[in-house]
């Protein structure tokens, strides 16, 4: 029977009816997959329950653990415990997001109070109280609502073996949100742990639905191999509604639509209550919480901003209002992706491509975010050629499928900060802690020789930096355990526990007191006193920048610009730019394809279209040299590789200058000299060997593993915090200090364990080499289709405008490109 077949009937505990009992209390009835998860607990099983957004899945993993407290009649906490109080924590709930701990107290605490059960709940993440704060420290909550990095910390204290011991219940809120990245790794080896504390704990994740379930079941119970999966029967439906030009109306032939898609935006807002307006990165949110500003209808502080740079008060005061009903829109970007409770919220609009499916299902599911609510999306384009993207959505949407999210191996970096903090939490011993490490997923493959390379790095930072006292923070005792002894390596270790590290960030404050979040350094570092720039949702006028602080104060009247953020572009994900590209070959009869169908008939008539079985190639000249446009389809992180990769395999064959530039959907390659490919040039351009070689010499490895180092850095250990009260460190230190630190590894330690990590994330995480070798093979043995079209094509022309992005012009890019696509549109009607 596989692990998501149709368990037999568990016997139905004592104590059940009172849970029930309170539901129909409610107008509610238990859901089977929430009996099924209450018996399976209760049953001493641990598992993965998943089911979508607003279904009830808190309820579904709290049950089983209240039921048991009533079965077991846990005792009161004392009003005022002593201070030798025995711990009584029993139920770890662990979430990614500290807005999502305040929606999970919230609803832990209503049942335990309805049910009677004499449990305390406290929260432990940055935002907490100082009495949660000091009941998660003695743990003296019977509920702790906490973070992985808030569970790092506690085990760095010598008494978290005591107050994790009783645990009995574990849950992992999103998980899928951690099980692709490092928070990931190091919650697997915080579990570890805590197994070696309390083995008759229970584990239970909550997930959405993936493409690697049976995976990430893996990842979290590897202690429990064939662990059930818990799934609602029924997936919630979900309706995507494009936002079409009216009557008369058409797309521009370039396709960008910007901000000319607002009034219709605004029209769909004011039919309906409250609304989620969502954007893929914070600079969009800022700008189009600016323009909605100049066209909305009701009072002002009706529309907020929440986004991932803003002070937390601000995020969490729009989280309110949507909850009271004094917010009727939040624009919003991934921070509120997760499973924050709003069943007030009556729709969702997604501005642009989702660009994956799973994105697409989240936020759909803060809509009506109630159990049995279906969800609703309205998708606005900002670019014609997104209007595929949703009807490729809409396809996948109805067949089920989704994302899959690999999760890392072997980040060495997160093990040395774990084994520090477990020198720092009362000791270890080294053959111990590499059979608990070893029990992991990500850890299954560790080697000794990498284990030995960790403790010397924890230990003596390594050959070449054992003369530095910073780099010897853990001492091996004379009885074999690391322990670490300077009080002044706790300190800093404490600060820097956890995997998030984000560049050179700017505080900005109002002049007078106030603060509103932070802006990149690389942006307000172009700006001079008296400039105004967008931010929080208010122009500001920059006063002076001081000690990494932008003192600002409000801006009359007059625009400002908006920050933009690194990393702020979001890849459309492989599979669906695949579903893209079987769209295109075949456009749907959906109203979104059928308002694509001029640009895409002339797209056929000047070129061809791409199709599942061709790989389109088109060969143009244009006044800027010869340029050949590919399009695999493979989405940008593996185009970002494929590109440099092309260019120097066609230099090798015919020596030429050439730049280039990717998309979702290709790439193109511009050469200054005369390059007009034959098509038996491709079968070399594309072959699979040498791949590894290939890319070293197309790339700059070393620029690309010492910006990867920095980041390693920082988990490592290698990079001190800046110290509270003290002047935050800019990017332009961090990167000096760890640019220094990877030439030093370089020259005199080059088998550092941390520098081949770095290249290995460059080729796993950067240049996803596994996807890059499989698009590869794709592209030889699809039928090639090389054109010549007399100009650009509507899929060549929004790579053209990449390409030219970065020219030196006495124009602005956006004017040039507009231009451009004026005398295109101009010149096929």
């Amino acid at each position: 029977m596989s692990a998501r077949a149709v368990a037999p009937a568990l016997p139905r505990p004592r104590g059940y009816r009172p849970l029930l009992d309170w539901f129909e209390s409610r107008g509610w009835r238990a859901a089977p997959f929430q009996r099924e998860a209450w018996r399976r607990y209760l049953a001493g099983e641990s598992g993965l329950l998943v089911t979508p957004t607003g279904s009830g899945k808190t309820l579904a993993a709290a049950g089983g653990p209240l039921l048991e407290a009533l079965r077991l009649g846990d005792a009161p906490a004392p009003r005022r415990a002593p201070a030798n109080a025995p711990p009584r924590l029993r139920l770890l709930w662990i979430t990614p997001l500290r807005a999502l701990a305040n929606d999970t107290v919230r609803a832990l605490r209503e049942p335990i109070e309805a049910l009677g059960v004499a449990w305390t709940v406290a929260m432990r993440t940055g935002d907490a109280g100082a009495r949660d704060r000091r009941l998660a420290r003695r743990g003296l909550a019977d509920a702790l609502v906490t973070t992985p990095e808030s569970l790092a910390l506690a085990l760095s204290y010598p008494d978290a073996g005591a107050i994790l011991a009783r645990v009995r219940a574990v849950v992992v809120d999103e998980w899928h949100e951690l099980l692709g990245n490092k928070r990931g790794v190091l919650l697997q080896l915080c579990l570890a742990r805590l197994r070696a504390l309390a083995p008759a704990a229970r584990t239970w994740g909550l997930s959405a639905t993936l493409g690697n379930l049976e995976e990430a079941r893996d990842v979290l119970l590897p202690h429990a191999p064939g662990a059930a999966i818990v799934s609602a029967p029924r997936r919630r439906k979900m309706t995507l509604e494009a936002l079409l030009p009216g009557e008369g109306e058409r797309f521009p032939w370039a396709g960008h639509l910007g901000l000319s898609q607002l009034e219709r935006v605004a029209s769909v807002l004011q039919r309906a209550q409250s609304s989620l307006l969502f954007t893929n990165t914070r600079s969009q949110a800022e700008l189009w919480h600016r323009a909605l500003q100049s066209v909305w209808l009701d009072e002002p502080p009706t529309l907020a901003l929440h986004h991932g740079s803003l002070d937390a008060s601000l995020r969490a005061a729009a989280e309110q209002g949507l909850r009271d009903g004094s917010v009727r829109c939040v624009v919003a970007t991934s921070s509120l992706d997760l499973g924050v409770d709003f069943p007030a919220v009556d729709q969702v609009l997604q501005v642009g491509s989702p660009k994956g499916m799973a994105r697409l299902l989240q936020r759909g599911g803060r809509a009506r975010h109630r159990p049995g609510e279906a969800g609703h999306v309205v998708c606005v384009p900002t670019h014609a050629l997104e209007l595929a993207e949703y009807a490729a959505a809409r396809q996948a949407l109805a067949a089920g499928r989704i994302e899959s999210r690999p999760p890392p191996r072997l980040s060495l970096d997160v093990l040395a900060q774990h084994c520090v903090t477990l020198a720092l939490g009362g000791g270890f011993q080294p053959d111990a802690l590499l059979a608990e490490v070893r029990g992991t997923h990500a850890f299954a493959g560790l080697s000794v020789e990498a284990w030995q390379a960790v403790l010397d790095f924890i230990v003596r930072g390594g050959s070449a930096l054992e003369s530095y006292p910073d780099y010897r923070r853990v001492v091996c005792d004379e009885d074999g355990t690391y322990r670490v002894h300077e009080r002044r390596v706790a300190f800093r270790h404490r600060l820097s526990i956890g995997t998030i590290t984000s560049d050179g960030g700017v505080q900005v404050r109002f002049l007078k007191g106030g603060y509103l979040g932070v802006v990149e350094e690389a942006f307000v570092s172009r700006l001079r006193p008296r400039d105004r720039f967008q931010f929080a949702g208010r122009t500001l006028e920059l006063v002076q920048l001081k000690d990494m602080t932008a003192y600002v104060r409000i801006a009359g009247k007059g625009e400002g610009s908006v920050p933009r953020w690194q990393g702020g572009r979001m890849p459309l994900s492989s599979e669906l730019a695949g579903e893209v590209e079987a769209i295109l070959a075949a456009p749907a009869a959906s109203p979104a394809m059928r308002a694509l169908a001029p640009l895409l008939g002339l797209q056929a008539r000047l070129s061809a279209l791409p199709t599942p079985e061709t790989l389109l190639v088109e060969a143009v000249r244009t006044r800027q040299g010869w340029h050949l446009f590919v399009f695999p389809f493979a989405g940008r992180a593996v185009h970002e590789g494929l590109a440099p990769l092309l260019a120097m395999r066609w230099a090798r064959e015919a020596p030429n200058t050439f730049s280039w530039a990717i998309n979702d959907y290709g790439l193109v390659l511009n050469a200054q000299a005369r390059a007009w490919p034959e098509p038996e040039l491709f079968e070399r351009l594309f072959a699979g060997g040498g791949l590894l070689e290939d890319l070293h010499s197309s790339l700059n490895m070393g620029e690309l593993a010492r910006r990867q180092f920095r980041e390693i850095a920082r988990v490592a250990g290698l990079l001190p915090p800046s110290l509270p009260g003290k002047v935050v460190r800019s990017l332009r230190q961090l990167q000096a200090s760890s640019g220094l630190l990877f030439d030093v590894l370089q020259r005199h330690d080059p088998g550092h364990v941390l520098l081949a990590q770095a290249e290995r994330e460059v080729l796993e995480s950067q240049l996803e080499v596994r996807r890059l070798a499989q698009a590869l093979e794709q592209c030889r043995s699809r039928r090639l289709e090389l054109r010549h079209p007399r100009g650009l094509t509507p899929l060549s022309f929004p790579l053209w405008a990449e390409s030219v992005r970065g020219q030196l012009s006495t124009e602005d890019w956006r004017t040039r490109v507009r231009r451009a696509a004026e005398q295109l549109e101009k010149k096929h009607g």
